[in-house]
């Protein structure tokens, strides 16, 4: 078995593709801004995120179509240099919810939300010392 990806339900698919590609710097599949999917990888390593319009996944799942409410995933990326990632996202429009700072001794993360409102946490990993 071998996880595929990732795939956000969205409702405004153009502002969710802008903000994975434009603001995170993901690298998007096949360009396709206005959907109904694209899947976005990191520049490092296989899994990826993909965005997939909830009202085709509504089609499928009567239930979908209801407006989404509440937290109901968190990205998660790993960076090399959290600081200065979070200076460049914020410089192409990110707002931070959390500024960097430690969550464990091996790790710092900073926050964000995408324009459906999904948490992404940005973690850079720590060499012990």
């Amino acid at each position: 078995m071998e996880l595929a990806q990732v795939r956000l339900l969205v409702t405004d698919f153009a502002a969710c593709y802008r903000f994975y590609a434009e603001v995170l710097g993901l690298r998007p599949q096949s360009g396709a801004t206005e959907g109904p999917y694209e899947k976005f990888s990191p520049h490092a390593g296989s899994a990826g995120i993909a965005l997939q319009g909830r009202e085709t996944m509504a089609g499928l799942l009567d239930e979908l179509g209801e407006t989404a409410t509440g937290h109901r995933s968190l990205v998660v990326l790993r960076v090399d240099d959290l600081d200065a990632y979070c200076e460049q996202i914020t410089s192409r429009g990110a707002t931070l919810l959390r500024a960097p700072a430690p969550l464990t001794d091996r790790m710092r993360v900073a926050y964000v939300k995408d324009p459906e409102g999904n948490l992404v946490e940005l973690q850079e990993w720590l060499l012990l010392g």
